[in-house]
């Protein structure tokens, strides 16, 4: 593909600023990330995609309006080479971008992730030359082709479930001269042609660690993954495996968060009225309220992340000034509403007291002294997998 001479010119300097505004911040400390970066042609990944308007319409929902070169081509390029995630797809609907429409609302369903982040997640999974890789979620295959700038594109393997979107990346990759190994694949099941691998890198989340990806890591390998659950709580750890197929680390600090793997994917959990019909009636004063996970602070998303190990199959769905706690596996609700003093009360049922367990959580974190996620490990193996800390009462993940 032949892109006009001005594109590339402005293009180049605009990753040059780009690449010096990362260094600056200390994002980009690594002279081959950084070459890769001043490299690699973004806006060849993201012909189109999609930014938030200022306001939201009527009914209160996001309006998202398309960018692309034919629409406006100097908002394009500026956005291509912004520390901004670009939304390029929505509910698994692939746009046609030669006649794009404005979005209202829906779910992100592939994107092409700030710079920032896709270099942090290549660096914090001490990736070096002679690894071979795989990169899980291709998406617009922008991170494929900074790892292919850096390793090579016989290193670097990349799966994406969908295939329209690996369609698209490979049409990029292949015009920017990158060659990796692509395959549309979950995965949840990693990519078995091609293992061992050095290092398995996730671009999107999971409610546990996928077994197969322990396996198709050498002894020694690391993988780089974010957990998420349906509470939608994140933590991001590094793992390595051991020779008799176990593997453990640390989770890492900041609040960053991916969106599902499609198999992970919260299910619908219908009316929350119809839950809250069927709790007691008696009501008792609830000792920590739900601010403690839902607050907009480091602390409330690191929380909201532990608590999902008490109470994996929950959900939370806020309606007016009543939070509902709702598991659609084992059948269990609660019901949180302010007492007009500060406080919450708490109506709940089913098989298992949800709020309460949450509760015995946040009990044992204080107790503890509110540790950072870098306190907690990851422990990964036949018996399952759990978060340990050594003040904290053990805390599982889901089986998969």
């Amino acid at each position: 593909m032949t892109l006009p001479v001005d594109l590339e010119t402005d293009a180049a300097r605009l990753r040059a600023i780009m690449a010096e505004d990362l260094a600056v911040r200390g994002v980009l400390d690594d002279p081959a990330w950084r070459a890769a970066v001043e490299k690699v042609p973004r806006h060849r990944f993201v012909p189109g995609f999609y930014l938030p308007a200022d306001e939201r319409n009527g009914q209160g929902l996001t309006v998202w309006q398309p960018v692309t070169a034919a629409l406006d081509h100097g908002r394009w390029l500026a956005a291509a080479y912004s520390d901004t995630t670009l939304i390029t797809q929505f509910d698994g609907d692939e746009p046609d971008w030669e006649n794009p429409v404005e979005r209202f609302g829906g779910a992100p369903t592939s994107s092409s992730t700030l710079p920032s982040l896709v270099v942090r997640m290549w660096a914090d999974a001490d990736v070096r030359e002679g690894h071979t890789v795989l990169e899980i979620g291709t998406g617009t295959g922008y991170s494929t082709a900074l790892a292919c700038e850096r390793l090579g594109s016989a290193g670097v393997t990349s799966i994406e479930v969908d295939p329209h979107r690996l369609e698209r990346a490979a049409d990029a990759l292949h015009g920017c001269g990158y060659a990796p190994t692509l395959a549309v694949a979950d995965g949840l099941y990693g990519y078995w042609p091609e293992a061992p691998f050095d290092r398995i890198v996730a671009a999107c989340s999971f409610r546990a660690v996928p077994p197969a990806l322990v396996a198709q890591t050498r002894p020694g390998g690391k993988i780089l993954l974010t957990l998420s659950g349906w509470l939608y709580g994140y933590a991001r750890v590094l793992l390595t495996v051991a020779g008799d197929g176990t593997a453990e680390g640390r989770l890492l600090g900041g609040t960053v968060s991916f969106m599902t793997a499609r198999t992970h994917a919260a299910p619908a959990f219908g009316n929350p009225a119809h839950w809250a019909a069927g709790l007691p009636g008696e009501a008792r004063a609830a000792r920590h309220g739900p601010e403690r996970i839902t607050a907009a602070t480091e602390e409330a998303f690191h929380l909201r992340f532990l608590v999902q190990g008490a109470v994996s199959d929950a959900q939370l769905a806020a309606v007016g000034d009543v939070l509902h706690l709702i598991d659609v596996v084992g059948g269990s609700a609660a019901a949180l509403t302010p007492d007009g003093d500060g406080g919450w009360q708490v109506r709940e049922g089913g098989p298992v007291r949800l709020w309460e367990r949450v509760e015995r959580v946040l009990d044992a974190y204080d107790t503890a002294g509110r540790p950072g996620p870098e306190t907690f490990t990851l422990c990964v193996h036949d018996g399952g997998q759990h978060l340990r800390h050594p003040r904290v009462p053990c805390l599982p993940l889901p089986s998969l």
